[in-house]
C-alpha cells in the first residue's frame, strides 16, 4: 500500500505495477484522484494552463493499481492496518503487508499575529484556483472603486516568500495582473498593479545558485516587482500588512509561500523524526520496522552525496526515491535486490513568466528566451501525461489575449492557511 500520490507516490506505484506484472495487490490511498504536476501550478494561478492540464489521471495512467480515496489519518503499525476518511466523510480501514509512506508535506505556519486568518498559502490545486479568482475579483472590484486609496490596496498583492514558488507567483502574477489591467477601462489610467515580495534572506532563491538568484532579481525588478529581501512580516490585517521595518501596506492580499513542513500524519506514528521528517535509512527503510518504507517530502533521506545530510524536499529528489522505494519493496518480497537512494542534483528551472526564465541545467547557466525554453522542454518530458494539452495551452496563451474571468468556484473559508490538506478544499458539511 502507497499512502500518498504525489511525486513520490505516483512513480513508485508506476513501477511497481511495471515490476509486479499482476503478481501483488497494489494500493494507492490519496485523498484525490489525479496526480497534481506541482511546477506548473503558479501557471493555473495566472491563468495561463487550465487545473486539469497539470492533473493526471490516476487511474487512466497506473494499470494495475487499485486507488483508494482517502485521507489517511493514522497509522497501526503493529495491526499493519491504515484508517482513513473518504470524501464523504466515512471511516474505513485499510490492511497491508508492505506500506509506503508518500504522504508529502503542508503550508509552513510561523507564530506571526494575523497570518493564518488572512494569509493564504499555495500548496494545492484549490488553494491555485482560489489565487486566480482572488486576483480576478480584486483588479475588478479595484476598477469599479471611486476612492484611489481602496483602488490602490486592491491592486498590491504581497508574497511572503522568496524561494521557488514565491519567485514564479510573483513572477506570474505581475504579468497576469498588468493583462487584467489593460482589459479593465477602470483601470487603464491609473498606476500599475503593484507586487511585493519579501524575504527574511540576504537574497531571491537562497537555497539555489546565486546566478539564477540574480537572474530572477533582474527580470522581477525589470517588471516592477518590489522585491525586499531581509524583511518579513509582523503582522497581517484585513487592511494590510504590517512588516518587520514598520512600514504597513495596504493590501487585500497576502500570499503565503513561505515554505512547507512534511504532513501531520508523520508526526502521530510515534517514530524518529529529523525535523519533522520520518527517519528512514539509505535504502528508504524505517529503521527497526522492515516493511515500511518512507520517501520524498516525508522522509528525511540520507543524501549519500553529501554525507551527514539529507536530501531536499525537491521534485527532483521525490521522483526518483519513489523508483527506488519500488526497487526495494520488490526486493523485500523476493523480486531482485535492493538499491541504496544515491543522486546528483542535475540543476534547477525558475520559470518567470513570458520568455524569461533561470535554469542551471547540468549546472550550466541559462537565462532567458532559451533557459524559457529549456524549462518548458523539461517540463513536458518530466510530465507523466498531458503533455499535448499543455504545449496548446502555452501556444495559445503566446497568441491570444488572457482570459480574466472569476469563477468563484473555491471560496475564502475553503483554503484555510492552517489547514493538514491543501490539496482538499473545505467544503460546508
Amino acid at each position: 500500500m502507497i499512502v500518498g500520490a504525489g511525486f513520490a507516490g505516483y512513480e513508485c506505484a508506476r513501477t511497481l505495477s511495471r515490476t509486479a506484472k499482476g503478481a501483488a495487490e497494489i494500493v494507492l490511498l490519496n485523498p484525490h484522484d489525479y496526480f497534481l504536476y506541482v511546477p506548473l501550478l503558479p501557471e493555473v494561478a495566472a491563468g495561463i494552463l487550465e487545473p486539469r492540464r497539470i492533473s493526471v489521471s490516476l487511474t487512466g495512467t497506473l494499470p494495475g493499481v487499485r486507488l483508494v480515496l482517502g485521507q489517511a489519518h493514522d497509522v497501526d503499525l503493529d495491526a499493519r492496518r491504515v484508517a482513513y476518511t473518504d470524501p464523504e466523510d466515512r471511516e474505513g480501514t485499510l490492511d497491508y503487508d508492505r506500506l509506503v509512506l508518500t504522504v508529502g508535506s503542508v503550508n509552513k505556519l510561523l507564530p506571526i499575529p494575523g497570518v493564518a486568518e488572512h494569509a493564504h498559502g499555495f500548496r494545492g490545486m484549490p488553494e491555485a484556483l482560489y489565487l486566480r479568482d482572488h486576483i480576478t475579483r480584486q483588479c475588478e472590484l479595484a476598477g469599479a472603486a471611486e476612492d484611489p486609496a481602496e483602488r490602490a490596496a486592491r491592486t498590491t498583492f504581497v508574497v511572503v516568500g522568496a524561494g521557488y514558488t514565491g519567485t514564479e507567483v510573483a513572477a506570474h502574477g505581475v504579468l497576469f495582473t498588468d493583462a487584467l489591467a489593460r482589459q479593465n477601462t477602470g483601470l487603464r489610467d491609473g498606476p500599475r498593479p503593484r507586487w511585493l515580495l519579501l524575504d527574511i534572506a540576504d537574497r531571491l532563491l537562497p537555497e539555489l545558485d546565486e546566478r539564477l538568484s540574480q537572474t530572477a532579481e533582474r527580470v522581477l525588478r525589470g517588471r516592477g516587482v518590489d522585491v525586499r529581501t531581509g524583511t518579513s512580516v509582523k503582522e497581517a490585517t484585513p487592511d494590510g500588512v504590517l512588516l518587520d521595518d514598520g512600514e504597513f501596506i495596504d493590501s487585500r492580499s497576502l500570499i503565503w509561500c513561505v515554505g512547507v513542513r512534511p504532513d501531520p500524519l508523520v508526526a502521530s506514528m510515534g517514530l524518529p523524526t529529523d525535523r519533522g521528517r520520518l527517519c528512514v535509512d539509505e535504502y528508504l527503510g524505517v529503521p527497526g520496522r522492515p516493511e515500511v518504507f518512507a520517501c520524498g517530502d516525508a522522509a528525511a533521506v540520507p543524501d549519500l552525496t553529501r554525507p551527514g545530510k539529507v536530501t531536499p524536499m525537491t521534485a527532483q529528489h521525490a521522483q526518483r526515491q519513489g523508483k527506488v522505494a519500488a526497487r526495494n519493496v520488490a526486493a523485500s518480497c523476493g523480486h531482485g535486490t535492493a538499491r541504496a537512494y544515491e543522486h546528483h542534483d542535475l540543476g534547477f528551472m525558475v520559470d518567470l513568466g513570458g520568455v524569461q526564465a533561470a535554469a542551471n541545467p547540468l549546472h550550466v547557466p541559462l537565462s532567458g528566451p532559451l533557459a524559457s525554453a529549456v524549462t518548458r522542454g523539461y517540463h513536458l518530458m518530466a510530465m507523466p501525461g498531458n503533455r499535448v494539452r499543455v504545449a496548446a495551452d502555452w501556444l495559445l496563451d503566446a497568441v491570444l489575449p488572457r482570459q480574466g474571468v472569476q469563477l468563484g468556484l473555491v471560496r475564502s473559508w475553503s483554503v484555510p492557511l492552517d489547514t493538514e490538506t491543501p490539496e482538499v478544499a473545505r467544503v460546508p458539511r
